[in-house]
């Protein structure tokens, strides 16, 4: 990247912020804290100076199992500035899960909140070489306190020597289709997403409060804290289980003026009964991607806000969302266009260019694509190919050219010799009354692909086999003859990622 100098660390964008004169702003709003840039960059340092003495160098991993608390940035900025390599991952997994983690990735350091220590504990069982364990609140035997170790540590660490295209930190995938890969990330990936969604379809500017969540996700990462701090905005981080509610009063309480969420979001907000009453009035914007948007949810939250959703696709492996809706451009339903910065192409099974309006397969280039996946060179080899990234989407392209999803290459659906798109089938289910939630895979029975669709229903509707009838004319009517669920399974919940994708390999294990 050409605007990026050579010698970079990517933990400069608090430096900036100091140097703008924006020492005294409020960086992030968590709760009933308030932490200023100043603030930020402070503990940043320190956590530098902390991990120094605990014998952390230069390209040595350090993994972040934490919420959306002020500890996330402080922890993630201060190992990057000293040229170590964070790895944000799911605080909801499982112990095994981390030992997996710890294995992979051979981290020594482990950041980590007191709710989530007795998991840590069992990964560590047994483990062949020590590894320190650093805990917000502290409290616990043979363990680091983050806090006591900050104001031990304090004063300025001039940022480490690095290249922009050093190593600055790793992603795992989120496991929607199978066991996660560790993404690598360069120091010049943040500035470049800066530079292209951000600055292009955000418009992003030191006025704005963002409401992001899910900081470990490429998506969190980017809307909560690489895209404000770019700028100089704030940031307001919500730590826990989300609840409508709860979401919806830290709204009103901190009135942001980007709103950040997922489909699922969306959705469970406008089903839950008081979101009416809510006064959304200071949001200018709100952002969807992880898993695309539903027109039926995007026409439900304009007509019960006045606010337009911009949908987009983004991947780990490109860090944030390289094609989008924008206010201008925008399509209910669709991923939007190209953003400036980035080029798409939807090609064919033999790598040549489909024809305008047929299906291919994704894929993208643009300067914040990770380099490859760590400890996994077969897999890189299929993903990350010379400058062009192999999504593994199915997508196709209308006159106007914005891109429509049609599903993950492994989702598409052959029944009697014709491809089926799950998501075209889910857009539809959706807009059925008794609908709330709904998700379509495809099942094999004695041989033959059958169409299964999961449906959680509406509160006021009961399963029932005239109800699978109803679901089924619904789609014959509205899409092509073949395009219905052989198989209704009515299901309390769909079986998601902790940022709302939909994990259809459970769903056909479940349903085979």
């Amino acid at each position: 990247m050409r605007d990026v100098p050579e010698r970079y660390n990517v933990s400069v964008l608090l430096d900036a912020n100091l140097d703008a004169g924006r020492g005294d702003r409020v960086a992030i709003y968590c709760g009933e804290q308030r932490v200023t840039y100043r603030d930020l960059f402070d503990r940043a340092c320190a956590m530098g100076r902390a991990l120094r003495a605990l014998g952390v160098d230069r390209e040595q991993r350090v993994l972040l199992v934490l919420d959306d608390t002020p500890a996330f940035p402080i922890a993630f900025l201060g190992a990057i500035r000293i040229g170590a390599v964070p790895i944000p991952v799911n605080p909801l997994y499982r112990a095994a899960d981390y030992r997996y983690f710890l294995e992979d990735s051979r981290a020594r350091v482990v950041v980590t909140e007191s709710a989530y220590l007795d998991k840590l504990t069992q990964a560590l069982d047994g483990a062949p070489e020590p590894v320190a364990l650093i805990v917000t609140g502290g409290g616990a035997p043979a363990v680091y306190a983050l806090d006591e170790l900050l104001a031990a540590h304090r004063g300025d660490v001039p940022p480490a020597d690095t290249h922009r295209d050093d190593v600055a930190f790793w992603l795992y995938s989120s496991g929607s289709t199978g066991r996660p890969k560790g993404v690598v990330h360069l120091h010049h990936d943040i500035p470049y997403t800066c530079a292209t969604y951000a600055r292009h379809v955000l418009g992003m500017s030191e006025d704005d409060v963002v409401f992001a969540r899910v900081l470990f996700h490429a998506y969190g990462l980017g809307n909560a804290l690489s895209f404000p701090y770019a700028v100089g905005a704030a940031t307001v981080l919500y730590p826990g289980r989300p609840t409508p509610q709860g979401i919806l009063e830290n709204v009103q309480r901190t009135r942001p003026t980007v709103f950040c969420g997922v489909p699922t979001l969306y959705n469970a907000i406008l089903n839950d009964p008081t979101s009416a009453r809510c006064d959304l009035s200071s949001i200018r914007l709100c952002v969807s991607a992880a898993e695309p948007l539903p027109p039926e949810t995007w026409r439900r939250w304009k007509e019960a806000f006045g606010l337009t959703i911009l949908d987009g696709i983004g991947s780990t492996e490109m860090l944030h969302i390289f094609c989008s809706n924008t206010p201008e451009a925008l399509r209910p339903g669709s991923s939007g266009k190209p953003v400036p910065g980035y080029d798409l192409e939807v090609v064919c099974e033999g790598g040549g260019p489909v024809a305008p309006g047929e299906v291919g397969d994704l894929r993208v280039k643009g300067d914040s694509a990770a380099p490859f996946y760590w400890h996994q060179h077969a897999k890189s080899k299929q993903t990350m190919r010379g400058e062009w990234v192999v999504t593994g989407d199915r997508y196709r392209v209308d006159a106007d050219g914005f891109y429509w999803y049609e599903g993950r290459s492994d989702d598409m659906i052959k029944v009697s010799g014709e491809w089926v798109s799950p998501i075209e089938m889910e857009n539809v289910l959706l807009e059925h009354p008794a609908v709330r939630e709904v998700a379509v895979v495809g099942t094999p029975v004695a041989g033959i692909m059958r169409i299964t669709a999961a449906v959680v229903l509406a509160s006021d509707h009961s399963p029932s086999p005239a109800l699978v009838s109803d679901l089924q004319a619904w789609c014959k009517t509205r899409l092509q003859r073949y395009q219905y669920p052989h198989r209704v399974d009515f299901v309390a919940d769909l079986h998601k990622t902790v940022t709302g994708k939909i994990q259809r390999f459970k769903l056909r294990e479940a349903a085979g």
